[in-house]
Formats: C-alpha cells, structure tokens, sequence
C-alpha cells in the first residue's frame, strides 16, 4: 500500500489518502475489522461533528473524584445517563456516575454499521447458556446477548428503531397492581423525553417537541422499502404512527437518530451536562459491591475496580443502581441482596434475603433472521467506496440506512 504523495500534501491529506488506499484494500480482502479502522479514522479526520470535541462528556481521573458524593450511580447507560442529567440539573447535590465500559466511539454514530458493534469493545459479549430448545444453530447452542458497554449503554449498540410498545401492555401492568405504570400514566414521560423532528408528528398528541432525546426517519431510505410498504396496502393495512393512536399497520420506522446519527442516551442526556460543575463521571469503572449498612439495610457506597485498584466511595443519600438486566442482580447478589439459599451456596455474606432478584430473566439474544438474495433496484449503489464518500463529504447515502427494518409493521395474531 505505498502511497507516493503529490507535492505540497499536507500530513493530514496524507492520512487520509492512506485511510482510503486502506479501506480499498479491506473492501478487496473482505475484511471488516480493516474497514471499521480506516472509516474511524477517515471519520476523526473528516467528520468534526461526529467527533464532537467540544461537547464530550469529560472524564474525571480517580484523583479528582470526591470521597462522597450526593448520589452515587452504577452504569452509565440508558437510564443511567437520563439520571445523571435530572439529578445534576439541582445544582446543590454532587453526582458521580460510575461506567464500567468508556466513552462511546465515533463507528457508533454510523447507522448502518450497528450489526457490526457486536463483540467489541461496546459490547460486554454475553452469552445465554445452552439451549435445548432454541439457538439450535449456534456453537454449543448458544447464542449472544448484546449489552452495551460504554457511555450510552446498549442504546450505542441498539439498532436505533424508536418503539415504545402497546397500550395494552402498560394497562396490563397497571392491572396487576403497578400503579402509575398505564399508557395514560407513562405517555407524558415519553412526550417529555421525546424531540420528534418528523414534520407530519410535531403537532401529534402522542409526541413530545423539547426533550433531550432526538427522533426522525432515517435519512436514507433504501428503494426496496417503497416496495414492501406497498404490499402491506395490498393486504389490507394503512400507514400508521406505531407510536401514536393505534399500533395496527405499517410505517417506515421512527429512529433515534439526530441529523441522520445514533443520538445514544450518552449523546442526548449527557452531552448536554458538560458544564455541570456538580456531575463526575468516571469511566472504566466496574463496580464489585454496593455498601449496605447490615441493621438499616441502607446502601452507604460502593467499591469499584479500575486497572486493577480498588477504590470506595460513599452516598450521602442513595446510591442508584442501572447497571442493565444481567448486571444489575448480578451486584445485588454480590453485595449479599439476593435469594438466601443461592448466596450462601457460593459463599456470599447474605444482607437481605430477597428471592426475587434474578427471577424472570428472559432471554434477549442477538441472532440473524432468515436472510436471502435480491436483485438490486436500478438506482440503488453497489460501490462501498463510494458510500463511504457520500458519508464523510456529502452526509448523505447509504451509511445513514437504519438497515435493521426498512419497513416495520404490527399486526393482530392470534394462536389457533
């Protein structure tokens, strides 16, 4: 790959003919880890939006930290990220928030790359155990469970669509005796967290216009997606906002996506701290205990592990635990919270005894569906190279695909 430069090349040009001679040469040899580091590079070179300097969230080294804080948050990811920005909005209460992954990288704001997150440094790379039943297909019948693992959470790895689920669920809940838990109860909490910048929407009921977290189509739409929203009119369904009045039918789908990019969690609700004083974040942080006062059952601090050091710091009022699905039990039962029997099984200090944590863990596994080949739609691009070019210099193509469901639909089922 010697590349000979022309004269008067700046070093910075330079780079960036070699990033791209590098990706020519990834493309040729099928090899996608080559193409993910020349198209990073090509982005911090290229894409000053992206990499957003200004805005980043900044890091707070261990030295820095407090011996206490006011509130002390485990995981820094979609909910963890959301609690660090309203608590530090009070700007008499000190806030820590403890990630144990990093910051989230510039790959992850391209859409159509969110397939290729998985069993990287975001990812923690979970794996369900086996199966006899399901994962049939996979090694020792095992499938993966992403879980995001950097700023943002498992919203840098998601596959961006914005759904928020059905009425009749939240009802349901709300039935079985979780008050305030209704459709009619949450939708005021999603229209406040919501920025929809769909045209057609901003007027709708059922969407918010002045919150953090940013909504819209994607900015490109594949031509075969025309194609299968037309055959679900042939089949007797309309074009519906599956966020809105009824969920029955199809749409192409909401994203949560800002100017065509992944708007994470991170990027919505942290970024927008970056001058609050009074919220530390730290990052590579694994927390191994929460702190409980064994006659008050309180939680006073936690411990955590960074490049193999041990540190502990303490809550004034609480400590604050979203830490994700796995997780989250995981530390319960490790600072001795959790079932009884189980805990002292594997020689744990039992605190509380609490047989629910843990319980009804379902699996939410990371598997291809059917896939199969079509002929490609006159004006559709079959140039990689160029794509890449539309991205960095037009910010425009096919990159900005929400690749995972050009079409998304709900319909009534019901089992014979």
């Amino acid at each position: 790959m010697e590349i000979v430069p022309e004269r008067n090349t700046s070093v910075s040009q330079l780079i960036v003919q070699w990033a791209y001679t590098g990706i020519r040469f990834a493309l040729s040899n099928g090899t996608m880890i080559g193409f993910l580091t020349f198209l990073e590079l090509l982005i911090v070179l290229r894409r000053p939006d992206i990499v957003d300097k200004d805005n980043r969230v900044r890091i707070v080294s261990v030295e820095e930290m407090l011996g206490s804080y006011d509130f002390v948050i485990i995981g820094g990811g979609s909910a963890g990220a959301v609690l660090a920005n309203r608590l530090s909005e009070n700007s008499n209460w000190t806030i820590l928030l403890l990630e144990g992954g990093n910051d989230e990288g510039v790959i992850s704001d391209v859409p159509s790359l969110a397939s290729y997150l998985q069993h990287t440094e975001v990812d923690w790379g979970f794996k369900i155990e086996n199966s006899s039943t399901y994962c049939k297909g996979m090694v020792n019948n095992q499938c993966n469970w992403p879980r995001g693992k950097a700023l943002g959470g498992s919203s840098v790895i998601n596959y961006l669509i914005y759904v928020r689920g059905n009425r009749k669920d939240y009802d349901q809940w709300e039935e079985l005796g979780n008050s305030g838990w209704g459709y009619d109860d949450v939708l005021p909490h999603f229209k406040k967290a919501e920025n929809v910048s769909i045209p057609d929407l901003r007027a709708s009921p059922y969407h918010g216009t002045t919150g953090y977290l940013t909504v819209e189509r994607a900015r490109y739409k594949h031509p075969i997606a025309s194609y299968f929203l037309n055959a679900s009119f042939e089949m007797g369904y309309s074009e519906v906002d599956v966020n809105g009045e009824t969920q029955t039918g199809f749409m192409y789908p909401q994203a949560t996506v800002r100017n065509g990019r992944r708007c994470s969690s991170a990027k919505a609700y942290l970024r927008s701290t970056a001058g609050r004083e009074n919220l530390h974040v730290r990052t590579g942080a694994l927390v191994t205990k929460i702190l409980v006062n064994e006659t008050t059952k309180t939680a006073y601090g936690v411990e955590f592990v960074r490049e193999n050091m041990k540190y502990t710091v303490r809550a004034k009022k609480e400590v604050i635990l979203s830490a994700g699905t796995i997780q989250s039990p995981q530390l319960l039962m490790l600072s001795g919270i959790g079932p009884k029997e189980h805990l002292e099984e594997v020689g744990i200090r039992v605190i509380l005894d609490s047989p629910g944590v843990g319980k009804n863990l379902q699996d939410h596994v990371g598997i291809g569906g059917l896939t199969y080949l079509i002929d490609p739609p006159h004006d559709s691009s079959t140039s990689t190279l160029s794509e890449v070019e539309q991205f960095l210099a037009e910010r425009n193509g096919s990159l900005y695909d929400i690749s995972f469901g050009e079409v998304i639909g709900f319909t009534n089922s019901r089992y014979q």
